[in-house]
Order: C-alpha cells, then structure tokens, then sequence
C-alpha cells in the first residue's frame, strides 16, 4: 500500500512524496509554505489521481518521459520522476491511480 511522506525542505517549505508500496517514490509535491496547505495537496491528490484525464503526460528537454497530476483547475499538484520509456511512464501513472487514494499519511516534520 502506498503513503504520502510530508517533510521541510531545506528552504523551509512542506513537500509531500507519494511512495508506493515499495518504497519508490510515485509523485512529489511542489513546495507549500503551510503545513496546512501541504495536507490539502494530498487531499487533492487523492480526489484527482483516479481520473486518467488530470495526468499531463509530458516529455523533458533530454526526451525524458514524466507526467503531472493537475487539479479540476489545471494547476499541478504532484509531478513524477524522469523515465527511460513511456511504457515506464504510463506503469507510474497506474501507480499512482492505484496507491494514492487509499494511502496513509506519513509526518516526517513533528
């Protein structure tokens, strides 16, 4: 089963990865400047991730597959990691519709 790891970054700002239940890391957050605000972005994407159509599948600038997971108003919630292929890419955006809406929260900042 997966879970969402809330931690500070080095700035100060709160971050979530959602990990599978293998330990990988799935999806990571954009900074939040409230702990508050972090756990709405988890809330956000456990609503979103079992739409397909809120994944934005994307390619970087060295060809590298990843997606986003975007909200009902576009704005991104969670992005992935680079893949070698968009096989590897669309098995981490079943990933995360499989393990995201039923993962526990894991609060790494008390």
């Amino acid at each position: 089963m997966g879970k969402f790891v809330i931690k500070t970054r080095k700035n100060g700002e709160f971050q979530f990865d959602l990990k599978a239940g293998n330990g990988q890391i799935i999806l990571t957050s954009e900074g939040y400047t409230t702990k508050a605000a972090c756990l709405n972005g988890i809330a956000s994407v456990k609503k979103n991730a079992p739409n397909a159509d809120r994944f934005d599948k994307r390619t970087s600038t060295n060809q590298k597959p990843y997606f986003n997971l975007k909200a009902s108003n576009g704005q991104v919630i969670g992005t992935s990691e680079l893949y070698e292929s968009t096989s590897a890419r669309d098995n981490g955006i079943a990933s995360v519709q499989k393990n995201a809406p039923d993962a526990d929260i894991e609060d790494l900042t008390v």
